[in-house]
C-alpha cells in the first residue's frame, strides 16, 4: 500500500465529465501453459486535449490496454466508456498509431495512404478526402512528398505520415503505442517536438504508451504510472511543466528518478519534496 506522499495534494475534483472511462479493467490473455493477467483493476479517467501517458516498464500491461481502449481486447473486468458509451468494438473515434510504420502500403503515394481510411469508411467522397489529406500533410510538413511512395521517406517521415493518417480522421481520441521507440535518438526528439507543437494548434486528445520516463515527463500533462507485470495503478502525476527544454535540468532529472522509484517502489531518499505540481497515490 503507498501512502499520499508529503508536500502534495491530491488531484482536484473533477468538475466536467471525462472523454475517456477506465473502471477498475483487467485484462488477460492465454498462453499454451496458463492464463496470465495483463492488468488488475486498473481505472483512470482523460480530460478533452488531455496529453495522458501510460508509463510503466516492459510487461505490465500497458499496450493491451491501449488496444483494449481501442476496442480490440475485451476486458475481463470493468469496463471502459467514451463520453459515457461502452467500448465494445474498435470505431474510428479511437485511431492507433503503431510501432511500425511499414503498415503504410507501398503501392500507394502519401496522400493516398492519408486518403485511404477516409475513403474506405465512407467519411468523406474523393475531393473532401484529399482536401483533408493535404491540409494534414501541410500540419506535418509533408506537403511537398504528397506524391511521393513510402519506401523513399526517412522512418521520422513515415512517423509523420501515420500520424497525418490517424488525425485526418478526425477522432476522438489519438491513441499511441510507443510511436518513436524504433527511431533514432535524434529523430525521436524531433519527432517528440513536431508531436507538441501539432498539439498546440490542432489541441486533440492523446493516449500514449511508453517506457521511457524522459519521452513521457515531454510528452505527457498527465501521467499514469503502472506497476510490473500484472499492470496496477501505482500513481497518476501532473507533469505540464516540463517540455523539450526541461531535458537535463536538474528538476527534470530529479522527477525522473522520482518516478523510478515510484514504478518499482524504491525507498525514498531523504528529501520530502517531489517536484511534481500535482500527484495522486493510488492505494
Amino acid at each position: 500500500m503507498n501512502a499520499p506522499l508529503q508536500g502534495h495534494t491530491a488531484s482536484n475534483p473533477k468538475t466536467t465529465e471525462a472523454l475517456l472511462s477506465v473502471d477498475h479493467v483487467s485484462l488477460e490473455y492465454r498462453t499454451p501453459e496458463r492464463v496470465v493477467r495483463a492488468t488488475h483493476q486498473v481505472s483512470f479517467e482523460i480530460d478533452p486535449a488531455d496529453r495522458f501517458v501510460l508509463l510503466g516498464p516492459s510487461g505490465c500491461g500497458k499496450s493491451t490496454l491501449l488496444k483494449s481502449i481501442a476496442g480490440f481486447i475485451k476486458p475481463c473486468e470493468g469496463e471502459i466508456r467514451l463520453l459515457g458509451q461502452k467500448v465494445e468494438q474498435p470505431g474510428p473515434d479511437r485511431i492507433v498509431v503503431f510501432q511500425e510504420f511499414d503498415q503504410l502500403p507501398p503501392w500507394k503515394t502519401v496522400k493516398q495512404n492519408v486518403m485511404f481510411p477516409l475513403l474506405a469508411s465512407k467519411t468523406l467522397k474523393r475531393r473532401e478526402a484529399e482536401e483533408r489529406a493535404l491540409y494534414y500533410l501541410e500540419k506535418v510538413g509533408l506537403t511537398a512528398f504528397a506524391d511521393a511512395y513510402p519506401h523513399t521517406l526517412s522512418g521520422g517521415m513515415k512517423a509523420r505520415v501515420a500520424i497525418a493518417r490517424a488525425l485526418a480522421m478526425q477522432p476522438k481520441i489519438l491513441l499511441m503505442d510507443e510511436p518513436f521507440a524504433a527511431l533514432d535518438a535524434l529523430t525521436r526528439r524531433k519527432m517528440q517536438e513536431e508531436l507538441l507543437l501539432l498539439w498546440e494548434e490542432v489541441r486533440f486528445t492523446l493516449l500514449f504508451v511508453t517506457h521511457s520516463i524522459e519521452e513521457a515527463l515531454v510528452v505527457g500533462n498527465r501521467i499514469l504510472l503502472l506497476s510490473p507485470h500484472p499492470g496496477r495503478v501505482r500513481a497518476e502525476i501532473h507533469s505540464h511543466q516540463y517540455d523539450l527544454h526541461s531535458l537535463g535540468g536538474v528538476a527534470f532529472q530529479a522527477s525522473a528518478r522520482r518516478i523510478h522509484r515510484l514504478l518499482f517502489d524504491e525507498a525514498p531518499e531523504a528529501e520530502t519534496e517531489l517536484g511534481f505540481a500535482d500527484i495522486r497515490i493510488a492505494y
